[in-house]
């Protein structure tokens, strides 16, 4: 189902979320997600609502602190391993990024933050741990 937006700000708003990092003042970044105005559904870049189709997006600022749900290591494309996790942002949505550290030591459920540095090659966040976990058998 298509719904209207006769607002044009409402839709250039919508549509300026397709960077990943915005910095608002110098050495503060963060990732924007939108929310849906009909249903109040937490998306990060899409075009219509995966919930109720609507496409009245408004763009909103995350505050950067996740939870790791899925991360993995990648060995192709790249001189070393690096790891690429998908991240469930405190507001809802979920993001796919890179978490600092050594890639095998990132685990699901590991909370992060993101950091002030980005991925120059992807263009993707990059989260550092906040907390480092204890692991005595691992």
């Amino acid at each position: 189902m298509y719904h209207h937006s006769g607002s044009v700000v409402a839709r250039q708003t919508a549509g300026s979320a397709t960077g990943v990092l915005d910095a608002a003042a110098p050495g503060t970044e963060a990732v924007l997600f939108q929310r849906c105005t009909w249903c109040g559904t937490a998306m990060y870049h899409r075009l219509l609502c995966p919930v109720c189709q609507g496409s009245d997006l408004r763009t909103e600022r995350s505050e950067g602190v996740g939870t790791v749900r899925h991360s993995t290591v990648v060995h192709r494309n790249t001189p070393a391993a690096r790891n690429v996790s998908l991240v469930e942002m405190a507001e809802g949505f979920v993001v796919r990024g890179r978490v600092m550290g050594p890639p095998i030591g990132i685990h699901s459920g590991d909370r992060v933050r993101l950091s002030t540095a980005k991925d120059p090659v992807r263009g993707e966040p990059v989260f550092q741990l906040i907390d480092e976990p204890y692991r005595a058998w691992t």
